[in-house]
This record gives structure tokens, sequence and C-alpha cells, in this order.
């Protein structure tokens, strides 16, 4: 009796196991891969900027191939760049380079995105960029004014000594592995730490750090939107090229979206 009871209870879960759905397919979602590289002709944009080598030289060049490859394994529809969104250059220097007008300068624009975009076939790529205020000179008024010149002072000295890092680790490393360096998830908690630390220099009334990262937010999130106007199915998968110091936020903005896939290089780069 008894295993006949195990005998129909063993049934009994093969049938309701049948009969259950199966449980839904998730739905298709856009994908995002937003890339943090460092400012390849060195224009020195911003805190964050690495003292670059020539990345027209043989050597890097050859490593450029390399991460064209990887980025290739994303299979990106549109490829988005760090240039303002109403920029009339970027789409005539693109077109101009597809029909062998115009010549790659060290720019990550021309190095990463136009090259990219023509192995794969795109006739544009995509200015998404927006400038935005940046009040640093508030910032450091306020520290001077307020007895805190020494925090301001020891927080840029801690991200010299981190742009430091970076030039010696590009000295010795490929260029792929520079951008796994700088995309890694520890060094963008690091690099948004920064900001929120300057976020601390204020008080009621002059909320000068708060203000700061509130008007860089500002501009990222403008950025997030403009890349989101590019995304025309749930099919896309837009590559994103921006300074490393917008990476974080991107990020941020992109994973909060429950419409859009977050994807990162190293993903990527181990096949």
């Amino acid at each position: 009796m008894y295993g006949l009871a195990m005998h129909r209870t063993a049934a009994f879960f093969v049938l309701a196991l049948a009969a259950a759905p199966l449980a839904a397919a998730e739905p298709p979602r856009a994908e995002v891969l937003v890339l943090g590289v460092y400012h390849m002709a060195n224009p020195g944009r911003d805190v964050f900027n690495t003292q670059a080598d020539d990345v027209l030289a043989p050597k890097r060049q050859q490593e450029i191939a390399q991460l064209m490859e990887v980025l290739k394994r994303f299979h990106p529809t549109k490829i988005a760049l760090e240039a303002d969104v109403w920029s009339q250059r970027i789409p005539k220097q693109y077109a101009d380079y597809l029909e062998g007008k115009y010549t790659l300068t060290r720019n990550e624009d021309d190095q990463i995105a136009y090259r990219l975009a023509k192995e794969l076939g795109h006739k544009a790529v995509y200015p998404v960029d927006v400038d935005g205020e940046f009040p640093w000179q508030r910032l450091v008024n306020y520290a001077k004014g307020s007895g805190r010149a020494k925090e301001i002072d020891a927080l840029m000295a801690e991200i010299g000594a981190m742009v430091k890092a970076q030039n010696e680790y590009l000295a010795s490393h490929t260029v792929l592995e520079m951008l796994l360096y700088m995309n890694a998830d520890a060094k963008v908690g690091e690099d948004v730490g920064y900001y929120y630390r300057e976020a601390q220099l204020g008080e009621p009334g002059d909320w000068a750090g708060a203000d700061l990262v509130a008007d860089w937010f500002r501009r990222n999130v403008r950025i997030y939107s403009n890349v989101m106007r590019l995304v025309d199915s749930p099919n896309d998968r837009i590559l994103v090229i921006f300074g490393a110091g917008h990476l974080g936020w991107l990020r941020h903005d992109f994973a909060s979206n429950p419409n859009v896939r977050l994807r990162k290089l190293a993903e990527f780069a181990g096949r």
C-alpha cells in the first residue's frame, strides 16, 4: 500500500508539472553598452583625463584593431559618441570618412566610433552629448571661504594620484587592457565616489558641492535621454562611447530603466 501511494503521489506531481504553464520568456529589451574611455587626443577636458601616448603609433593601432574585434561581439546597431547632439561636424566628418576624404585623427571618436561604425557597415554615427554647468570655481571659493580648503586640496591630491596611476597603467598595457581597467566595477564606483565627496562641501544656503554634483547629474541624464531617442526597437544594441568621468552616471541611468539591458565591456573581452 505504501509503495502504491508513493507511485500515485509521484504520478500526481508529474501530471501537475505537465499541466503547469511554461514560464513566460523574458521579452526582448534594447541593450546599451557604455564604454568609458580616456581622451586619446588628451584635450584636458576633465580632471579624470589620462595622459595619452600616440594612439597612431603602429603598436597602438594594432591594439585598436584588437579592441574593434571585442566591441563587434556586442553587435552594435548604433554607435553614440561624446559630441554635441546638434553637431553638424560629426555627420559630415563620418560621411567624408566613408568616402575616403577624411583621415582619422587621434580622437577616440575617430579611432573607436568612426572606425567601428565603418567596419560594421553603419551609415551614420550619433552625437548625443549636451553641455552643462560645472561650477567648480564656486566650490573652490566656498571651501576657501569656509575654512575647508584643506579638504578640497586633499581630494584633488587623491584625484591626481589616481590619474598618475592610470598613466602608468596605460604605459605598460594595451588599449583594451586599459579600458577594461577603467570600466571595472570597482574603478567606476571609486570615480563616482569622488563626486559624492565633493557634494559634502556646503552648508544650508550654500550647497556648493551638492549643486555641482546635481548639475553633473543633470548633464548625464540629458545624455541618457538623447541616447534613448535612438532606440527604435527592443532589438537595438547601442554602443555609447564617453569619457570615463561619465561612466558610472550613465550606467546608473540605463540600469534604472527596466526596458533596457545594461551591458559591460568585460562581458565581451574574455571570449
